[in-house]
C-alpha cells in the first residue's frame, strides 16, 4: 500500500486567447486579483493555428501567457476553471466571448489543461471539469502527445512554458529547507 502525501505545489499558467490586447490586461488584472502576482507574462503571439474560434471570437485573435508567482494545490485546477470561465462569461457580449482563458498547470514533467470537455485521454477532477495533459518534459524539451493542439505543438509555445518552467524549478528550490551544514 502506498503512502498518500500531499502533492507537489504546481505553477499556475493560465494561456489567454482575445480579439484584442486590451482584453489581456483586463484578464489579467482579474487573475492577478485572484491569484496574486503574475511573474511571467509573455509576448502577444498572433493566433493562426485553427479557425474553430473564428465564428465566436472573430478571424483575428491573439494569444498570452500569464504564469502566476504563488504556486498552487494542482487539486485546485477545477475551482481555477470554473473561475475563469465566469469571467468570460461576464466579458461576453450577446453570447460571444472577447477572451478565452484556459488555464492550466506546469510542473517539472508536465503542462496539464483544465476543460470542460471529456474525451478517452481525460480525467475527470470533478463540478464539470476535466484535466489532460497536453505537453511531457522529457530530454530537456517539451514532447507532444497524439492529442496536443497545433498551437502546443509550437516551438513558439514551447519557449513560453519554457521560460516559465524555469520560474517554477526557482521557485521549489528556493521553498527548500536550507541543508543543515553541520551535518555530513
Amino acid at each position: 500500500m502506498g503512502t498518500i502525501h500531499e502533492p507537489t505545489p504546481v505553477k499556475l499558467v493560465v494561456p489567454m486567447l482575445a480579439i484584442a490586447p486590451e482584453w489581456f490586461e483586463r484578464a489579467q488584472a482579474a487573475l492577478c486579483q485572484e491569484f496574486g502576482p503574475a511573474d511571467y507574462v509573455g509576448d502577444d503571439l498572433p493566433f493562426a493555428y485553427t479557425d474553430y474560434y473564428a465564428p465566436e471570437m472573430g478571424p483575428l485573435l491573439w494569444r498570452r501567457f500569464v504564469a502566476f508567482q504563488r504556486l498552487m494545490d494542482p487539486g485546485a485546477l477545477a475551482q481555477v476553471k470554473i473561475l475563469t470561465n465566469a469571467l468570460e462569461q461576464e466579458w461576453s457580449q450577446e453570447g460571444r466571448r472577447r477572451v478565452n482563458l484556459d488555464p492550466g498547470y506546469l510542473d517539472a514533467a508536465k503542462f496539464v489543461l483544465a476543460t470542460t470537455k471529456n474525451y478517452a485521454h481525460r480525467i475527470y477532477l470533478g463540478q464539470g471539469i476535466y484535466a489532460e495533459v497536453t505537453l511531457l518534459y522529457r530530454g530537456g524539451a517539451f514532447q507532444v502527445l497524439p492529442w496536443t493542439y497545433a498551437d502546443y505543438r509550437s516551438e513558439a509555445y514551447h519557449r513560453e512554458l519554457k521560460q516559465i518552467r524555469a520560474l517554477y524549478l526557482a521557485a521549489r528550490r528556493a521553498a527548500r529547507p536550507p541543508k543543515d551544514a553541520t551535518r555530513r
